[in-house]
């Protein structure tokens, strides 16, 4: 999620530390000290620009949201005609984002939502409205594809959009306590296989397993 590189400010200068550094260390365990040093500005432009760290919190996920909403409004799955065909092709482009190591691909509010939903009420308010957010962009292409299906489930449009973020967020965790992106990409993968039979596409049948050869 590569930004183009303009010169900015001692407030944007920490919100884009506090990505890449609470993405690699964790919510709890950065400090202010660290956020300023990765930023390069002083500690008293820290404060300067946020009360606090729980207020750069707040504002780091809401910087988040403006730059991911970003990358995925840009993103090649808009460009099929099909909405089932978006929804299956915004599922691939998760997948594919899952470069690099793991702070690089992992999403910073689904890391601080963990750390703070019950000791920082501001920051788990603000990692919610990232992830349902981000959720209700499917939405629109969700309930096309069960219009041009004639689907009436007991589900809605909402509940899948956001069980996809489910699957996607638990796919990071595996990857975190793995230590590699593979497991999340069979996870993202079997969310794949678990949309087209929702919607009743027919999916490749199960290799057959190959039979060891005796010695």
């Amino acid at each position: 999620m590569a930004r183009p590189a303009t010169k900015i400010d001692a407030k944007a200068k920490l919100l884009e530390a506090a990505l890449s550094v609470i993405r690699a260390k964790g919510y709890s365990a950065t400090s202010v000290d660290e956020l300023c040093a990765a930023a390069g500005v002083t500690k008293g432009a820290f404060f300067h620009h946020f009360k606090g760290k729980n207020e750069l919190g707040v504002a780091a996920a809401d910087y988040w949201s403006e730059i991911t909403g970003s990358l995925f409004a840009s993103a090649p799955y808009h460009n099929h005609a099909d909405p089932f065909d978006r929804i299956l092709a915004y599922i691939d482009f998760r997948k594919a984002l899952l470069k690099g190591g793991i702070p690089d691909f992992t999403c910073l509010v689904g890391t601080m939502v963990q750390e703070t939903f019950e000791t920082a009420p501001t920051i788990r308010a603000a990692c919610e409205r990232s992830i349902t957010g981000h959720a209700a962009t499917l939405e629109a292409d969700i309930e096309a594809a069960m219009r041009e299906r004639n689907m009436t489930p007991d589900w809605t449009a909402k509940s899948l959009a956001l069980h996809t973020q489910a699957v996607i967020q638990g796919a990071f965790i595996l990857a975190k306590a793995t230590g590699g992106a593979e497991i999340a990409a069979d996870s993202i993968d079997h969310l794949s296989r678990y949309i087209k039979l929702l919607f009743g596409v027919a999916t490749e049948p199960a290799k057959p397993r190959a039979e060891g050869k005796s010695r």
